[in-house]
C-alpha cells in the first residue's frame, strides 16, 4: 500500500515513519526545501526518542521517501494524509489555510480516486470545507473523479510518540463511505492484530473528539493547579490530595500533577480553538475559559514565589533554571512556561543561567543569547541566588545536592514540578518551595 503524508512536523514525520515501519510505502511531503534536504541527509527537524534511527532505517529500506512536490507521488498513492500546521489566528481560531491548500493541490492534480485524510487538529466542519475545495478544483477541470474525505485525529504524546503510534490505545476515524472505512481498516490493521481498536464514527464527531480529549486533559491540569494554590493558603498538601482522589476509579491518577502550567503544541492551541468555535456557534465555553485563565496565571507562579522571597528586589540577582522544554523528552518550547518565566526575570533585571538536555538550541532560535546556556546542571547554578526547576527531566531528579549547595550563592530552590522531598532538601540546607505543599 502506498500513501502520502503532507507536512513533516511532529505529527506528519512520526506518522509517516511508523507507517513505513509496518511495511507501507510512504512519501513524506513538505514545502520547506531545507527541511526535506536535511531529512534526506538524516538530520531530524525535531527531537523524539528513537525517531532518527527509525527514519534512517526505513529510508534505507526504500519505504520512506521525502519530497517537496506532492504532485510527483499523487497518482501513485491511495491515501493522502494532511498533517500540516493549523496555527492559531490572532483571535484564537485555527488557521486552515495550509489544510485547504493541500485540498486545492489534490483537486488540481488528482487523476483517480483518492482518500484525503485530515490528521491535523481542525475545528468541526473542516472536512466539509476540504470536500468543497477539492470539488471546486475538479469542477474547474471539468472532471468527475470520485474521492472521499476522512478525519483521523492523532493522540500522540511528545516524548512517547512512537510507542503511542505503534501500540495505540485507540484510533479514531471519521468516514463518510464504506470505501473509505475499508481503506483505513486495511492501513491500520497491522498495528492492531491482537485487538482492533479503531473507532469509526461520523466525520464531525471525529473532529470534535480530538478537541474534547485535549480540553479534558487541560482541564484536569488547571483544576489541580487551582487546588494546589488553595492548598498553600489553607495548609494542605496537593500531593496527598492527588493520591486521595486518584485512587477513585471514576477519576483516575493521570494528569493530576500540580505544577507551573501546561504548554506545548496541543493543549494551549486546542483549548483556544475550541473556545473560539463555541463562541462562533453562540455558546460560551465557561469551564474552558477558566482552564485557560488558570493556566496563564500558573505560568507566572514561580516568578511570584521568587519575587516574594526577595521582597520584590530582583535587580541584579542571578537565577538558575533547570529545564526549558515544555515537558521532558522533547525539545518543544511552544507555549512553554520557561518562556514566560525568563521574560519576567529579564524584565526584573535578573541574570539568567539555564540548562536543558535537548532544548537549548531551540531556545537560542526563539530568544537568542540573552541568557547564559550552561554546560550542565552544575554550571547553571554557579553563584546563583535561586534555582528554579521548570521541566522534570530525569537527570534533574537526583543531583549532588552537596555540590549544588557549594556552588550557589544562596541555597534557595523553587520546584515547579514537585519532584523533590521537602525534608531531604531541608537536610541539605536548602530553603525549598514547591507547588501546593
Amino acid at each position: 500500500m502506498k500513501i502520502a503524508i503532507v507536512g513533516t512536523g511532529y505529527v506528519g514525520l512520526v506518522s509517516g515513519t511508523c507507517f513505513a515501519e509496518m511495511g507501507t510505502e510512504v512519501f513524506c511531503v513538505d514545502v520547506d526545501t531545507k527541511k526535506i534536504e536535511n531529512l534526506n541527509n538524516g538530520i531530524m527537524p525535531i527531537y523524539e526518542p528513537g525517531l532518527e534511527e527509525m527514519v534512517n532505517r526505513n529510508k534505507k529500506a526504500g519505504r520512506l521517501q521525502f519530497t517537496t512536490d506532492l504532485t510527483e507521488c499523487l497518482n501513485e498513492v491511495e491515501v493522502v494524509f494532511s498533517a500540516v500546521g493549523t496555527p492559531p489566528d490572532e483571535d484564537g481560531s485555527a488557521d486552515l489555510k495550509y489544510v485547504l491548500e493541500v485540498a486545492r493541490t489534490v483537486g488540481r492534480n488528482m487523476t483517480k480516486y483518492l482518500l484525503l485524510v485530515t490528521k491535523s487538529t481542525v475545528p468541526v466542519g473542516t472536512a466539509k470545507k476540504v470536500r468543497q475545495t477539492i470539488q471546486e478544483e475538479l469542477d474547474k477541470r471539468g472532471l468527475d473523479i470520485p474521492f472521499d474525505v476522512a478525519s483521523n485525529p492523532e493522540f500522540l504524546k511528545e516524548g512517547a510518540a512512537i510507542k503511542d503510534f505503534m501500540s495505540p490505545d485507540r484510533i479514531v476515524v471519521g468516514v463518510e463511505s464504506e470505501r473509505a472505512q475499508e481503506l483505513m481498516t486495511r492501513l491500520y490493521r497491522p498495528f492492531l492484530l491482537n485487538n482492533f481498536r479503531v473507532i469509526f464514527m461520523d466525520v464531525p464527531s471525529a473532529e470534535m473528539t480530538k478537541y474534547a480529549a485535549n480540553a479534558m486533559l487541560a482541564t484536569r491540569i488547571s483544576f489541580m493547579n487551582d487546588i494546589a494554590n488553595l492548598c498553600e493558603i489553607v495548609g494542605a498538601d496537593v500531593n496527598m490530595i492527588r493520591k486521595g482522589i486518584g485512587t477513585d476509579d471514576r477519576i483516575g491518577h493521570r494528569f493530576l500533577y500540580a505544577g507551573c502550567g501546561y504548554g506545548g503544541s496541543c493543549f494551549p492551541k486546542d483549548v483556544k480553538a475550541l473556545i473560539k468555535t463555541a463562541n462562533k456557534s453562540g455558546y460560551p465555553m465557561r469551564i474552558l475559559q477558566a482552564v485557560e485563565d488558570v493556566n496563564d496565571e500558573q505560568k507566572s507562579i514561580l516568578f511570584r514565589k521568587l519575587e516574594k522571597q526577595f521582597g520584590g528586589q530582583l535587580q541584579g540577582r542571578r537565577i538558575a533554571i533547570w529545564g526549558l522544554a515544555f515537558k521532558p523528552e522533547t525539545d518543544d518550547m511552544r507555549e512553554a512556561p520557561s518562556l514566560v518565566i525568563i521574560d519576567k526575570l529579564l524584565k526584573a533585571g535578573c541574570d539568567v543561567r539555564a540548562y536543558d538536555p535537548v532544548a537549548m538550541d531551540e531556545s537560542r532560535r526563539r530568544i537568542g543569547d540573552i541568557i547564559y546556556y550552561a554546560k550542565d546542571i552544575y554550571d547553571a547554578v554557579v553563584d546563583a541566588d535561586a534555582l528554579l526547576l521548570i521541566t522534570e527531566w530525569k537527570e534533574f531528579r537526583m543531583p549532588s545536592w552537596t555540590a549544588v549547595h557549594k556552588l550557589m550563592a544562596n541555597p534557595l530552590v523553587i520546584d515547579g514540578r514537585n519532584i523533590y522531598d521537602i525534608k531531604e532538601m531541608e537536610e541539605y540546607g536548602f530553603e525549598y518551595h514547591c507547588i501546593g505543599r
